[in-house]
């Protein structure tokens, strides 16, 4: 009886030992999850609206991070927001990625950025965008070459007098170019204001057409109609997320429409000289490494813009404005849609 109850006791204790063993595990195995969450770094991305050239810029941001080993799920988290043009809605995420404690925030085109930059004034949190048209006026940095504010980043200056000159180019008889933009998106009035720089020197003249949101695109392409031989469409949020309202009224009308990036032109109009958005994003991401990696801090690093431009045609698209693009610029073009 004695030893049945020594017995009883022996496997009692055991028993006790493998539970109090295997808890410990479970907790070094979660003490072992849990910091390997911590060491996950977290990016915030803040876009204004949806587009193909946005995306392809995000797009190639991650792509880049990605290169370098920053996995999303596994030591990468990314929280990506979308405003869809609504600019109170944009102030609400940007003040709530600075509180989140991100360790850095991608801020897509120039609205983006002046939210968070106005969010983020207060904190040391780094701050990157891309698809900015001029830093410096929108307010971002103090120069391009010493940012010395927690912003920098990857401008898409547009090369626009070789734009207007692309117009002249494939439309000799042109005299007036219609440009449709939003008044209130700083990075247009910029761009629109160089555009009437190089219309000008090129002995053009430029027709405003405005629209102070994507429904207000299509009028604002109708009230050229008559006015303009040609449409040009800067990097605009607005016009571009509604640029198939603009390339109807081309067709229509006849009018040649060339756009300042090669997305647009893939999707319709006839020609750019321009950058590539998701080369530009990529761009960013190195950027982003520098930062995260401790080699570099935004207020030191100056703000950088793609090298060289590329020459995309979209023939089928000219076709339709009844224009043929010379074989002058088929034999430069990187790309040429049949």
């Amino acid at each position: 009886m004695k030893n049945k109850s020594v017995l009883k006791i022996l496997v009692l204790v055991i028993s006790i030992g493998l539970l109090l063993t295997g808890c410990a595990s479970q907790g070094n195995q979660e003490s072992s999850s849990g910091e390997e969450a911590n060491d996950a770094v977290k990016i915030g991305i803040i876009q204004i609206v949806e587009h193909p050239s946005l995306d392809a810029a995000r797009l190639g941001f991650l792509d880049a991070l990605a290169a370098e080993g920053y996995e999303e799920g596994k030591n990468l988290t990314v929280n990506y927001q979308n405003a869809q043009g609504d600019m109170p809605t944009l102030n609400t995420i940007a003040k709530n990625l600075v509180a989140e404690g991100n360790d850095l925030v991608l801020a897509i085109a120039t609205s983006s950025a002046q939210a968070m930059a106005n969010a983020g004034k207060n904190s040391s949190l780094p701050i990157l965008f891309t698809a900015v048209t001029d830093p410096v006026a929108a307010g971002l940095v103090k120069s391009m070459e010493k940012p010395d504010t927690n912003l920098t980043g990857t401008t898409d200056m547009a090369p626009v007098k070789d734009q207007i000159k692309l117009i002249q180019d494939i439309k000799p008889d042109v005299k007036n170019i219609g440009v449709i933009y939003n008044t209130s998106e700083v990075n247009s009035v910029v761009q629109v204001e160089l555009t009437k720089q190089a219309a000008a020197e090129l002995g053009l003249n430029i027709v405003e057409g405005v629209a102070t949101n994507s429904s207000e695109v299509d009028q604002a392409a109708k009230s050229l109609v008559g006015k303009v031989d040609a449409i040009y469409v800067p990097t605009d949020n607005a016009v571009v997320s509604a640029l198939e309202s603009v390339i109807n009224v081309a067709k229509k009308n006849k009018l040649l429409l060339v756009s300042a990036e090669s997305d647009s032109v893939k999707r319709g109009t006839a020609a750019t000289i321009g950058l590539d958005y998701y080369k530009l994003g990529e761009q960013t991401g190195k950027m982003a490494i520098k930062i995260l990696s401790g080699a570099g801090k935004p207020q030191d690093m100056p703000v950088e813009s793609q090298e060289g431009n590329q020459i995309t045609v979209n023939q089928k698209a000219a076709a339709d404005f009844d224009v043929v693009v010379p074989e002058s610029i088929l034999g430069k073009a990187t790309e040429v849609i049949k």
